[in-house]
């Protein structure tokens, strides 16, 4: 496989994988994450668990829908510029292809009873994986035994949960603390 061909097989995996993971995941970005370290970090190895951590905290804090602005971050870590542009084609064609047959249907079966429990049921199953993803995050920053980090995790979900602080603010913050942790490590 020359070149070409192999920066053509990365471009068809990566819109592939963006593809099927946003076409078949329902709850947003907090439960497409996991599937997306799934794939890029454990299936295909092309990032690691901390850089896929980073790259979900910037999504994060960019504006926009977390599961693009990951995908996006993941496809230009991964492929450049290119693999930025695919992974959102990947990620956004799927919901507007649904979207479009959905508003097309609707009148039909918006009081539908069977619509609202399944509705109700996929909102139970994405909590599920919400705390699913939370677990895993914070095992991650435990696991590195940085007492810094653990203390920004703990201030952050102070500040959000009991102080009401505002996100970008939390996630602005521990950003300077993280690089200001991670330059006095001689890490940056």
């Amino acid at each position: 496989m020359d070149k070409k061909e192999s920066k053509l097989a990365i471009y068809w995996t990566l819109v592939k994988s963006t593809f099927i993971l946003s076409a078949f995941t329902i709850g947003g970005g907090y439960v497409i994450v996991p599937l997306m370290q799934k794939k890029f970090v454990e299936e295909l190895n092309w990032i690691d668990s901390e850089e896929m951590l980073d790259l979900v905290a910037l999504g994060q804090s960019m504006p926009g829908a977390l599961a693009v602005n990951t995908s996006i971050l993941i496809g230009y870590r991964i492929a450049g510029v290119t693999g930025a542009l695919i992974t959102l084609l990947g990620t956004v064609s799927p919901p507007l292809i649904i979207i479009t047959i959905i508003s097309y249907f609707y009148m039909s079966f918006r009081n539908n009873p069977i619509v609202d429990a399944l509705m109700l049921g996929m909102q139970v199953g994405v909590v599920a994986v919400i705390l699913n993803v939370v677990f895993n995050m914070v095992k991650d920053v435990l696991k590195r035994k940085d007492n810094v980090n653990i203390l920004i995790l703990v201030g952050a979900f102070i500040a959000a949960f009991v102080f009401d602080v505002n996100v970008i603010a939390i996630i602005f913050v521990a950003g300077i603390l993280g690089f200001i942790n991670n330059r006095m490590k001689g890490e940056v």
